[in-house]
């Protein structure tokens, strides 16, 4: 019998890990089948909720933020891509790459779960900042990338400029901070499972197996 379950992705458009999450959740998916019938919704975090539009260069923010030094934030940076890859995911991230702002991000997925083709734009946003490079805190940058999911970008254009959502996606951000959740990606399975971290499929495998045991 199929087990239906909701999954919360809690995650930001800036995290090299939640893709990585991402990728092992859903080739885990892949594999249980028929076994259960998941519901994604994706949840905002933001990483650098202070960072202003501009961004910073990313070995810079590293070093100020983890003290990492040029060369290990360079070795971390292989040891990320190759797990992205692992998972069908090419990132191209450097020592010039930046960090950016994401909350209009945030409020553009929110609005693409209400409409529909949220778990479209989220691929597509880690493909823009990812793999392309551009600025997910630039709206024509996000109004690209919401054509490019299969979105209205007039309509997408219309949130972002309005400031449409802002309040729900800092209401969200609050619930979830105030649930416990600190750090990404963050996934939790009809609101009582908790798996944290760019885990790989085989871990999310086993999990989902245990859960749909027990539901």
């Amino acid at each position: 019998m199929t087990k239906p379950l909701k999954i919360d992705f809690v995650s930001d458009v800036s995290c090299p890990w939640c893709i990585v999450g991402l990728g092992g959740l859903e080739t885990a998916l892949e594999r249980v089948g028929d076994l259960v019938e998941a519901e994604i919704h994706f949840q905002p975090f933001e990483l650098n909720p202070n960072m202003p539009p501009e961004g910073q260069n990313i070995v810079e923010h590293i070093g100020e933020k983890y003290g990492a030094t040029p060369e290990q934030s360079a070795v971390n940076r292989k040891a990320i891509h190759e797990r992205a890859a692992s998972v069908g995911f090419t990132m191209k991230t450097s020592e010039t790459s930046r960090i950016y702002n994401t909350f209009d991000a945030h409020r553009l997925l929110h609005w693409a779960g209400i409409v529909g083709g949220q778990k479209a734009l989220k691929r597509a946003l880690f493909d823009a900042y990812f793999t392309d490079g551009l600025s997910p805190a630039d709206h024509d940058v996000l109004v690209a990338t919401a054509q490019k999911a299969g979105l209205d970008g007039a309509a997408a254009r219309d949130v972002l400029a309005s400031g449409q959502y802002t309040q729900e996606v800092r209401d969200a951000e609050r619930a979830w901070h105030t649930a416990g959740i600190s750090s990404v990606p963050a996934v939790i399975i009809n609101d009582r499972y908790l798996i944290s971290g760019g885990q790989p499929a085989e871990y999310f495998e086993k999990a989902l197996r245990q859960i749909a045991a027990e539901a």
